[in-house]
């Protein structure tokens, strides 16, 4: 893990970027009590992305026609989750 100054990191940009591309850990520091981690994200990691946003709506769909389950007991709520 390599951790670089606010100022360094905007110096550097690319590099850094490439670094964190290639499987590298870094940490900016800014200031004596703030750090950020640079962490690559994808499509997949967007919570909110198109296909998610289908499926909410289809869910409020399937509320709307009570298509839903109720669960309310400790032993539901295991056997959902199948644990």
């Amino acid at each position: 893990m390599l951790i670089i100054s606010s100022k360094e990191f905007r110096d550097h940009q690319r590099e850094y970027f490439d670094r964190v591309d290639n499987g590298e850990h870094i940490i900016v520091q800014r200031g004596k009590d703030k750090a950020y981690a640079l962490t690559p994200i994808s499509e997949d990691d967007i919570y909110f992305n198109a296909e998610m946003v289908k499926k909410l709506k289809q869910s409020l769909v399937e509320v709307q026609r009570g298509e839903v389950t109720r669960i309310s007991t400790p032993k539901e709520i295991s056997d959902l989750l199948g644990i």
